[in-house]
């Protein structure tokens, strides 16, 4: 969420940035916040005016009754009934008019950085750079679905029974290499200076419409029924949520955290063939990063945060390459955003496998997350970042270490995670 200041002053630059992000059906939100803002200041100046009236009456009514001039001071207090018949009407329509604003307002996308690129949808996005060559194979590279079923370490039929479509069961070494990614990810971000955290795995609405859009929270959360609880997307909406409604001291900036959950997501829609098998889940695991600082420096973690990420992949030999994500690819809370792409050699192109983004104070505003400094309280900047997601890192740790005899080499910094193993090979059943 902007700040409404920004719409007062410059009502331009926040068309602009809408139409950069070809949101036209927007456009009309400026207008309408101007005018109920507008509108809300003259009740609050009438407010305060019958109130500053109320005060004098009610010092009226004490001289005249001091006076013993009760008769006068009957009139008075009626007066003062009046008056505040008058104070409620008017702050329970500013109270209606301030819900309305903060609709429109929670509506409206932030605004995003000049070095994004302009484009509708995520055909636009513009490679940055890429890390480590590709190696070619002199063999065809199997569908995912087919390595782990040939290792017989993938149950998907079982999964369906339990629990539907979207679901698997991940057996034997493929279910400890699963283990291993995420416990050395965890490793490798505490050495970063992380601090580790297990967070809650469902939150109150209230957080829900702090991290997300309204059309995000529909496509993405479960929610519990008859309890005012969401299964995570992802921990970083927790994480993040733990900040609500705080101001932090300044000293403590910045927060810099690390967190393992499992992840629950609807994943409405089709999504094609390369997102089949265990692409796209309802269930998954993921390492996450956030960091909450001080708006001067949100820059400076945006860069490092998805450099860890690069770091991270490449230490298990994994080809990657950075895209930045066009004006169209960004979610309205976000100022910039960065994917990491992992190598596929089957697909002969690189796959999504986290996303870093920086949403400057505008996920702070809707939660109420400030710090304080000697000027008075700050809104923070938030920023968050995968560290590593399962089951897309399987997928391009399988691929990219896969034997011509279907057996998988496990990545030097793996292997202290897998008891010493050097290889993943068939599971008997």
């Amino acid at each position: 969420m902007i700040d409404i200041n920004l719409i007062r002053t410059n009502p331009d630059l926040v068309r602009n940035n809408i139409k950069k992000k070809f949101q036209d059906q927007k456009l009309p939100l400026v207008d309408k916040v101007i005018e109920l803002d507008k509108k809300n200041r003259e009740l609050k100046q009438q407010g305060d005016e019958l109130r500053s009236m109320r005060n004098k009456l009610s010092a009226q009514i004490g001289q005249l009754m001091r006076e013993k001039k009760v008769d006068e001071a009957q009139k008075i207090k009626q007066q003062v009934v009046d008056n505040n018949n008058k104070i409620a009407e008017i702050e329970n329509t500013q109270a209606q008019v301030e819900k309305e604003i903060k609709k429109c307002m929670m509506s409206i996308p932030n605004i995003i950085a000049d070095s994004v690129p302009i484009g509708k949808d995520d055909t636009f996005n513009v490679e940055q750079k890429r890390y480590l060559e590709p190696k070619e194979k002199d063999f065809d590279i199997p569908y995912h679905m087919d390595i782990l079923e040939n290792l017989n370490m993938i149950d998907i039929d079982s999964a369906r029974r339990t629990s539907g479509q979207g679901f698997y069961f991940l057996l034997g070494d493929i279910a400890q290499l699963h283990s291993a990614v995420l416990a050395y990810a965890r490793d490798f971000m505490i050495n970063k200076g992380f601090t580790y955290v297990i967070p809650p795995y469902m939150i109150r609405s209230e957080v829900v419409s702090g991290v997300m859009s309204f059309s995000e929270m529909d496509n993405m959360m479960y929610k519990i029924e008859g309890e005012d609880l969401y299964l995570i997307g992802t921990s970083e909406h927790s994480m993040i949520g733990r900040f609500m409604n705080t101001t932090i001291d300044e000293k403590s900036l910045p927060i810099t955290l690390t967190s393992f959950s499992p992840c629950f997501r609807k994943e409405k829609g089709a999504h094609g063939i390369e997102e089949r098998g265990i692409y796209r889940i309802h269930q998954f695991e993921k390492q996450e990063m956030i960091v909450v600082c001080r708006p001067e420096d949100s820059e400076k973690w945006y860069e490092k945060m998805w450099n860890y990420t690069v770091e991270l992949f490449t230490s298990m030999e994994i080809p990657v390459r950075t895209l930045v994500c066009c004006s169209g690819d960004l979610a309205d809370l976000k100022y910039q955003s960065l994917d990491v792409e992992a190598w596929s050699p089957r697909q002969k192109k690189y796959f999504e496998v986290g996303s870093c983004s920086n949403l400057t104070d505008a996920q702070a505003r809707r939660l109420g997350i400030r710090f304080k400094t000697p000027n008075g309280n700050v809104f923070a900047h938030t920023l968050n970042n995968t560290v590593v997601a399962s089951p897309r890192m399987l997928i391009s740790l399988m691929e990219n270490h896969l034997n011509k005899d279907g057996t998988i080499n496990i990545p030097k910094v793996l292997q202290p995670y897998m008891g010493g193993k050097t290889i993943i090979t068939k599971r008997e059943k």
